[in-house]
C-alpha cells in the first residue's frame, strides 16, 4: 500500500484557500444543484456521451459517481485544453492535435503542428489557451523537438482558425538536449498577470537538475511571447539562465494554480517512490537529487538524505511510487464535497489520486478508479464541472466522471 508523506523542514507561511472554499458547502452544493437542473444541458452534455442507465456507479468517501467515455481512439492521448463552445483539443504523443467536436472525435487532426521527436517519453505533450483565447485565438504547445544534437522541450504559439493552426512561431527552447528520450517534462499554465509557466525534466542526467547554467530540471517562467519577465529570480546573475523560477525538480508532469491563492503547485515523478505534490516558490530549489524519498530503479539508493538546509520539502509524497502525472484542482460545483481538492493521475500506480489539503497540510487522501485499471495520463476540472480524464494507452479514451443519480 501507498506511503502518504509530508515533510515541513522549510517553514512556510499557511497557504489559505481550501477551508474557505468549503465554506458552506452543503447550501452552495443545494443552491448549485437546483442551478443545475433548471438550466438547459451545456453543449459538454448535449454530445452521445452521456451516461446509460446500466453504467456501473463508483463508491468514493464524499460522492457515488458514474465514468463516462467521452470519445474513443485516441493514440496516447496527453493534454487537453477546453475551447469555449465546448470543443476540446487534446494532444497525442504522436505528433497530433485532435479536437472533439459535440463529443464526436474529429477523424481529421488540426494541421500546423511542428514535426516532435516521437522516442520514449517524448512527443506532443501539452495544449493550452492564452488567456484572452476568445479575442486573439492563439494556442500553445510544448513538445519534444528533435535536433541532432538531442531532442529537447520547447513550446510554440499559433492562432487556431477552424482546423488549423497559422502563424505559427517557437518562443521557446529548452537549453536542455540529450540522447535520452526521457524526462521533457512539460505542462504549460499561465498565471493570469502575463506569465506562462513551463515544467522541463531533467532529461535523465540527475545531476543537471542542480545546474542554473542550463534548463534541465526545472519551472521557466516567461511572458506569453517568450520574453523574460524582469522580476523572474536568477535575471543578472551570469551563472544561471535567466528564464528560470525554480529548479531541482526531476519529471514535472503535473502544473496548476491554486485556485483561492494563485499559487503554483506541481506533481512530480520520482524514481522507485519519492513522487512529489510541491507548491513552488520562485528561486526555491527543490532538492533532486541531493534530497528524495525515492531510490534508483536498480534498488540502489540516489541519496543518503531527505531534508536539507536550502532545498524546499513537498507538500506531499508518495512511496512507492505512482508515477504521477496531470494534477488538478476541483473547481465545479457537480461534486461539491470535492471543491478544492486535488486530483493526480496515476500511471504505474493505475488509478486517480484525490489529496485534500488544509493550506498545504495533506489531510485525506483516496484511491480512485483502481477497477479499471487505467494509466491516467490527465485531469482536468471541465468548465461544466464534471472531471476529465486522459488514457495512456495505443487506443485510449477519454472519459468524465459525472456524479450517480444525477
Amino acid at each position: 500500500m501507498a506511503t502518504l508523506g509530508s515533510r515541513g523542514a522549510t517553514p512556510r507561511s499557511s497557504v489559505a484557500g481550501l477551508p474557505p472554499l468549503r465554506a458552506g458547502v452543503a447550501l452552495a452544493g443545494a443552491l448549485a444543484a437546483v442551478a443545475l437542473a433548471a438550466a438547459p444541458a451545456p453543449a459538454w452534455a448535449q454530445s452521445k456521451a452521456s451516461a446509460p442507465a446500466e453504467s456501473p456507479v463508483y463508491r468514493s468517501q464524499h460522492h457515488d459517481f458514474r465514468v463516462i467515455t467521452v470519445v474513443e481512439g485516441l493514440e496516447h492521448p496527453w493534454g487537453m485544453a477546453f475551447l469555449p463552445g465546448g470543443d476540446i483539443l487534446v494532444t497525442e504523443r504522436p505528433g497530433r492535435l485532435r479536437i472533439v467536436r459535440g463529443g464526436v472525435l474529429d477523424p481529421k487532426p488540426v494541421a500546423g503542428v511542428p514535426e516532435v521527436a516521437a522516442v520514449g517519453q517524448g512527443g506532443l505533450l501539452d495544449v493550452a489557451l492564452h488567456p484572452d483565447f476568445e479575442r486573439n485565438r492563439l494556442v500553445y504547445l510544448s513538445y519534444s523537438k528533435p535536433d541532432p544534437r538531442g531532442a529537447t522541450t520547447a513550446v510554440v504559439r499559433g492562432r487556431f482558425e477552424g482546423d488549423r493552426l497559422v502563424d505559427v512561431e517557437e518562443i521557446f527552447e529548452a537549453d536542455a538536449r540529450s540522447d535520452r528520450s526521457v524526462h521533457f517534462g512539460s505542462r504549460l499554465v499561465f498565471d493570469g498577470k502575463g506569465h506562462l509557466f513551463i515544467s522541463i525534466g531533467e532529461r535523465g542526467v540527475m545531476q543537471e537538475a542542480q545546474n542554473l547554467a542550463n534548463h534541465q530540471g526545472t519551472i521557466v517562467r516567461l511572458h506569453d511571447d517568450g520574453r523574460v519577465p524582469a522580476d523572474n529570480p536568477f535575471v543578472g546573475r551570469e551563472d544561471a539562465r535567466p528564464e528560470i523560477y525554480a529548479y531541482g525538480i526531476r519529471s514535472p508532469q503535473g502544473l496548476a494554480l491554486h485556485p483561492a491563492t494563485g499559487e503554483l503547485w506541481e506533481a512530480e515523478h520520482g524514481p522507485r517512490g519519492g513522487d512529489e505534490i510541491n507548491l513552488i516558490l520562485p528561486g526555491r530549489n527543490y532538492g533532486w537529487p541531493v534530497i528524495t524519498y525515492g531510490i534508483n530503479y536498480n534498488g540502489q539508493p540516489i541519496s543518503d538524505i531527505t531534508e536539507k538546509e536550502g532545498m524546499e520539502q513537498p507538500l506531499h509524497y508518495w512511496v512507492p511510487s505512482i508515477a504521477t502525472s496531470g494534477l488538478a484542482f476541483y473547481t465545479g460545483d457537480r461534486f461539491p464535497h470535492w471543491k478544492g481538492d486535488v486530483f493526480v493521475g496515476g500511471l504505474a500506480g493505475m488509478h486517480l489520486a484525490r489529496v485534500r489539503f488544509q493550506g498545504t497540510t495533506p489531510v485525506e487522501q483516496e484511491k480512485l478508479l483502481t477497477e479499471l485499471g487505467h494509466r491516467i495520463r490527465d485531469v482536468r476540472s471541465g468548465p461544466d464541472g464534471y472531471l476529465y480524464l486522459l488514457v495512456d494507452a495505443p487506443n485510449a479514451p477519454m472519459l468524465r466522471l459525472e456524479p450517480a443519480g444525477r
